[in-house]
């Protein structure tokens, strides 16, 4: 298994918001909706930023009751395996793609789709998946009985899963990434 994280080069990888000041993260989204209108991140609502602080509190509250390991306050995103979707929501978009052996699994959890529609309570459609985290061997059952998103519902039409979202908690593989990345070694 891979994990895969998109991001745009003019950028970066595993740049995150969520590390910012939330009067930060707000310049940051504004400027993302003024110099690259076309992209993906330039269409997210206004309280965009309120939710996903709010998401990640119960992705990481539930981690932690499940035993996972919580080294940063807020999680680095993958996917599993390539994500066509989301491999077009940059301008200039370029991808990070690690093995699985290469994490500490108690340090990562996972959703069976986005985090935030999981969580929503606007979605409810009875899915066994909807409000729950799990670990790797957890995700590993659910992928072996519905499939990857991705391969079923790439264009969105059966619900809002898309993906198997990746929450990474800890630097340590992120950052030799990132160096790997920098010193065009990847």
């Amino acid at each position: 298994m891979y994990l895969y994280h998109y991001f745009d080069k003019s950028i970066g990888p595993f740049r995150s918001i969520s590390d910012l000041s939330v009067e930060e993260a707000k310049k940051v989204l504004e400027k993302i909706k003024k110099d690259k209108p076309n992209s993906q991140c330039a269409l997210r609502h206004d309280k965009y930023l309120e939710d996903r602080l709010y998401y990640e509190s119960i992705l990481r509250e539930l981690f932690i009751k499940k035993g996972g390991r919580v080294e940063r306050q807020n999680p680095y995103y993958m996917v599993v395996e390539h994500s066509p979707w989301l491999s077009t929501w940059y301008e200039n978009c370029d991808f990070i793609k690690i093995p699985i052996e290469e994490f500490d699994i108690d340090t990562i959890s996972f959703t069976y789709g986005d985090s935030h529609p999981t969580f929503s309570p606007r979605v409810n459609d009875g899915r066994e998946y909807r409000k729950k985290l799990y670990n790797y061997y957890e995700i590993l059952e659910i992928i072996k009985k519905y499939g990857l998103p991705q391969d079923w519902n790439n264009d969105g039409r059966f619900g809002p899963e898309r993906y198997v979202e990746a929450h990474i908690w800890s630097d340590k593989v992120i950052y030799r990434y990132i160096n790997k990345y920098l010193q065009n070694e990847l």
